[in-house]
């Protein structure tokens, strides 16, 4: 009898489930919207899971009780507390076989690093961090951003660079081409106006101008490099808190770096790379190149009692990259 096994990746914009063999051959793929319960609520986040495998299954051509094992990764599942009753809403789905829950990062870290364990960094609109060593024990931060000192996400990036502008303006700070950049993008009619309406809430800090600040960097602004070194080892201090969890200081390991503003490159990643490496020599880091929800089918069959090799981890991420490309075309023609 053949053995399937479920992964769901659910986040802040959209979801995936994927369907695999133990074999690592991707049968079904499904797809829904954004599922943090956070957001949608329980009975939101059931309709996206429903949505989601119920593809899957119809592709794969199998059905929920056919499920032998299955991994769920659940942006909003943040702390212990919100495991049983995110549990209760996977219970709905009436699957055949056993199941974990877990954060989104996690199953971001078990198909990036080779071995399915070590720590993943997110750095998108937010920051977070979450690791796993080689026994299957969690670290983790809170993923609360700034209540809690976690920084280095696009967020938190922009929130510095417009605070070198205001320290410019006060002269406790050098001059700085961010000045003129933010004046650009909010259409201010002066240096003032830009200050008064942040400060005034008329405009407010968006992450979505993090790309222009990594431009005035490349540009050769100080300043603007500095922001970006800051937010860089601000993340490495989140990688640095998990190693220290783990007692992974003295092995060797991979740091999966996930989220879009990575994408900025070295001058993020190189003060990333000397935190980490200042206390755990041996890691290495790696950027997410595979699709999450290939870590959540890992997890499944962990669930399951089997155990995958680096061939089947490999196969999935070529069949999970092959699904969401035709899904891709699909949506331009």
């Amino acid at each position: 009898m053949s053995a399937y096994f479920l992964g769901v990746d659910v986040g802040g914009t959209k979801s995936h489930a994927l369907v695999a063999n133990a074999a690592g051959d991707v049968l079904g793929f499904g797809e829904s919207g954004p599922g943090n319960h956070e957001s949608v609520g329980y009975d939101g986040l059931f309709k996206v899971l429903s949505e989601a495998t119920s593809e899957a299954f119809a592709q794969a051509g199998i059905t929920a009780q056919d499920v032998s094992g299955a991994g769920f990764g659940l942006s909003g599942c943040d702390w212990p507390k919100d495991v049983a009753p995110l549990r209760r809403v996977v219970d709905g789905l009436h699957l055949g076989g056993p199941f974990v829950v877990t954060n989104d990062a996690t199953i971001a870290l078990v198909a990036g690093a080779e071995a399915g364990w070590g720590v993943a960094i997110i750095a998108g609109t937010g920051c977070n961090c979450r690791g796993r060593d080689a026994q299957g024990r969690e670290g983790r931060v809170t993923g609360e951003g700034g209540l809690f000192g976690e920084y280095g996400g696009a967020s938190e990036l922009v929130v510095r660079a417009i605070q070198a502008v205001g320290m410019a303006y006060t002269h406790r700070g050098p001059a700085t081409r961010l000045t003129q950049l933010f004046m650009d993008y909010y259409q201010a009619s002066d240096l003032e106006d830009l200050l008064e309406g942040l400060a005034r809430r008329r405009y407010r800090p968006n992450p979505a101008a993090a790309p222009l600040v990594f431009k005035v960097a490349e540009e050769g602004d100080p300043v603007a490099r500095e922001a970006i070194a800051w937010a860089g080892r601000q993340l490495g201090s989140l990688a640095e808190g998990v190693i220290r969890q783990l007692q992974l200081e003295n092995e060797t390991f991979e740091v999966v770096l996930a989220g879009s503003l990575f994408k900025g490159g070295p001058m993020l990643i190189e003060p990333l790379r000397e935190v980490v490496q200042a206390i755990a020599p041996g890691a290495r880091l790696v950027r997410l190149n595979a699709p999450p929800v290939v870590g959540a089918v890992l997890l499944g069959m962990e669930q399951a009692g089997v155990k995958w090799s680096s061939e089947v981890r490999q196969h999935l991420i070529d069949g999970a990259r092959e699904a969401l490309e035709m899904r891709r075309a699909a949506r331009q023609s």
